[in-house]
């Protein structure tokens, strides 16, 4: 309205039903006006595609297997590269015959007719010839005896107590290589085992495919590069670039070259100079990495389509939505996804295939397994989801734990063992239900590896890692889902043992009521880990003056919770009870974390005043900490598992030296019954 003062003047003397449609339609025309112009700041996903359907006009736009160029290269350079053509023999290998044994070279016929009754003298240069393994068979030779089974009368006779037939210890001209044999066929990866038979054929060099070259170019105005930034020095807003450096050793994995542009600033026009001239020189592919999205600074969609041709913009996986494919002067052109998941499948789902079909090699298969979710794992309708999960071999199954599903939490790929593909039109999964993951590791490291559940404690990973320092093949993978968690992924047999703390309010005692009554058909041994100091983690100084669990319910403090289930959470709740504090009187009690890190995060980063965890959490964090009670931290761990070779390996860790060493450095733990078995 505001905008119409000036014209109001004309409008006098107008009913009051054309004023209405006057000031209507001005409103209509401003906010076409106002749309068209966001139109031209914000991208707009048009016509998603799925997962088939983008790859489908992928590879119609660019058929590109086996266009690219060749050159020379020596033989033992060429590992890891494709061949361009196919590669025959030179020559024989052996290229003459030669004897495959110590001992003496025969014509066979010659010693017809020798046995143990009657053993056949033989003349040393004249029917026989002493001979070492690989050398040239002399000449009227077919046949050669053992040393072992050869009897030396004197200098110039020996006696065979056994006949020689023709061509036996003797390995023929050819009989590795025959001259003219095709070695290896085009577009054939060699490999270390390659160089011998490329070598020993006479073929001292190859052609190869030329490894296609990628510009990675990373844009964001917050992006530093790492290489030239002093931690302390990071400024609020700014974060360390990474995606171009993983995509570009993903690139050499699939077999190109990379080069990685400076960082870009958001902005259109140097963008678009760094793509123009990367396409128009003698790269054979560019990815923009960051503004491929719908915001108002992504400007991926719109420097493509300015350079040439926008084929996909979006698709229906998560992560990886945002992907964008283009064409420029006839090359591949993406927009890459920021964040560093949705990054990493979006090339493995679309750049690395057509660095594949560009060398000619077959797109890289990883192996599958059947597995059974440990909880049920919701998916949206539409969407094909890629969801990253711990595996372990539990019982006579491998079970999966799903992991945060962000995009931008590159340790959920990094932890991760396997990947389950929901498909877009399936909801979810159903828990115990089995399904198809896709395998990150070998097979071997899923069977050993120990499958902990429950409540978090920053002494895990110390113990993962001095277990894995003293046996490198064994793992241990932790999910935490707080103590009641823990338990019940017992009861469900899908762990190998849980992590709890749960207090029993009536006797002070923790853990045992709760195993009884949980898991009442379940021989359970019950050992301790730590004792340790669990109180509320405030800033440094404690600016809020927060004295105990009694100023929770102060109106200018903000607090981050647990999550429900887990013993600190039951800690609290019986706290509040006892000082009569309601629930709902606590500012932020509904915000959770699921490990007392986050929490710790959480406080240090101002999403709240005041949280409840333990002590080591705060100093690894340098805050401040208010001790509210030394509590005990069990390991809870059937009978069926507990004589295993994988237990027996981790309750030895846990009662070395070393490992209580470690654990105290932390801060607030105590070690005195660590390794104790607490009787039920």
């Amino acid at each position: 309205m505001f905008y119409c003062f000036p014209l109001i003047p004309l409008l006098a003397g107008s009913t009051e039903k054309e004023k209405y449609l006057f000031f209507a339609s001005y409103a209509s025309l401003r906010w076409k006006w106002k749309t068209k112009k966001m139109k031209h700041k914000r991208n707009i996903y048009l016509q998603m595609k799925t997962l088939k359907e983008a790859r489908a006009v992928l590879f119609e736009a660019f058929p590109t297997a086996g266009v690219l160029l060749s050159e020379a290269v020596s033989v033992p350079d060429a590992v890891g590269r494709v061949l361009s053509e196919p590669v025959f023999a030179e020559i024989s290998s052996p290229n003459f015959h030669s004897s495959a044994m110590d001992g003496i070279a025969v014509k066979a016929e010659n010693t017809f007719g020798a046995s143990e009754t009657k053993a056949k003298e033989l003349v040393i240069g004249e029917d026989a010839f002493f001979i070492n393994t690989g050398h040239v068979m002399p000449a009227n030779t077919d046949a050669v005896i053992m040393i072992e089974y050869v009897n030396v009368l004197d200098e110039n006779h020996v006696e065979i107590e056994a006949p020689a037939f023709p061509w036996q210890n003797v390995r023929k001209m050819g009989e590795d290589i025959v001259a003219t044999e095709l070695l290896f066929p085009q577009n054939h990866v060699v490999t270390p085992y390659c160089i011998g038979a490329l070598l020993s054929g006479g073929i001292f060099n190859v052609a190869v495919r030329k490894k296609p070259k990628v510009l990675v170019i990373p844009t964001g105005s917050e992006l530093v590069d790492w290489r030239e930034t002093v931690l302390e020095d990071l400024d609020p807003g700014q974060i360390f670039e990474t995606n171009s450096f993983v995509l570009g050793k993903l690139i050499e994995s699939y077999g190109g070259d990379f080069v990685r542009n400076e960082i870009v600033a958001d902005d259109h026009d140097q963008i678009k100079d760094a793509v123009d001239n990367a396409l128009r020189g003698d790269f054979d592919m560019v990815l923009v990495v960051g503004g491929s999205s719908a915001g108002s600074e992504d400007y991926a969609r719109s420097v493509i389509s300015a350079l040439g041709k926008v084929l996909v913009h979006g698709v229906t996986i998560m992560p990886g939505k945002p992907i964008l494919i283009g064409s420029v002067n006839g090359k591949p052109a993406y927009g890459i996804p920021g964040y560093p998941v949705s990054a990493i499948i979006a090339f493995e789902q679309f750049v690395g295939p057509l660095i594949s079909r560009m060398l000619g090699t077959p797109e890289p298969a990883r192996s599958t397994v059947e597995v059974e979710p440990t909880r049920k794992i919701a998916s949206k309708l539409g969407v094909e989801e890629f969801v990253r999960v711990k595996l372990g071999a539990v019982g006579n199954k491998i079970v999966a734990t799903s992991l945060p599903r962000g995009a931008g939490c590159i340790t959920t790929i990094t932890e991760a063992d396997g990947i389950i593909r929901i498909p877009n039109h399936v909801e979810g999964l159903n828990m115990n239900e089995p399904v198809t993951a896709e395998v990150l590791r070998p097979l071997s490291a899923v069977s050993n590896t120990i499958v902990v559940v429950g409540s978090h404690d920053n002494t895990l990973d110390i113990l993962a890692d001095h277990i894995r320092a003293v046996h490198s093949n064994l793992i241990l993978s932790s999910s935490h889902v707080g103590s009641m968690g823990g338990l019940m992924a017992i009861k469900k047999g899908v762990c190998h043992l849980a992590g709890s703390h749960l207090l029993d309010t009536e006797d002070g005692t923790y853990n045992i009521s709760y195993i009884k009554r949980l898991l009442p058909d379940i021989q359970i041994r019950l050992v301790n880990l730590v004792f340790r100091d669990q109180g509320l983690i405030v800033l440094p100084k404690n600016p809020k003056a927060i004295k105990g669990i009694e100023d929770l319910e102060r109106e200018d403090i903000t607090f981050l919770n647990r999550q429900g289930g887990s013993g600190t959470r039951i800690l609290l709740d019986y706290r509040l009870q006892q000082l009569g504090i309601n629930p709902a009187e606590v500012n932020g009690y509904e915000d959770e974390e699921f490990t007392h890190m986050s929490v710790a995060v959480g406080v240090l980063s101002g999403t709240a005043d005041v949280g409840l965890g333990i002590y080591a959490a705060a100093k690894a964090l340098k805050l401040d900490f208010i001790p509210v009670v030394t509590e005990q931290y069990d390991l809870v761990i059937p009978e069926a598992y507990f004589e295993s070779k994988n237990i027996r390996i981790l309750l030895e860790t846990i009662n070395s030296a070393e490992f209580k060493k470690r654990v105290e450095s932390l801060g607030g733990y105590s070690t005195e019954k660590t390794g104790t078995i607490i009787a039920i």
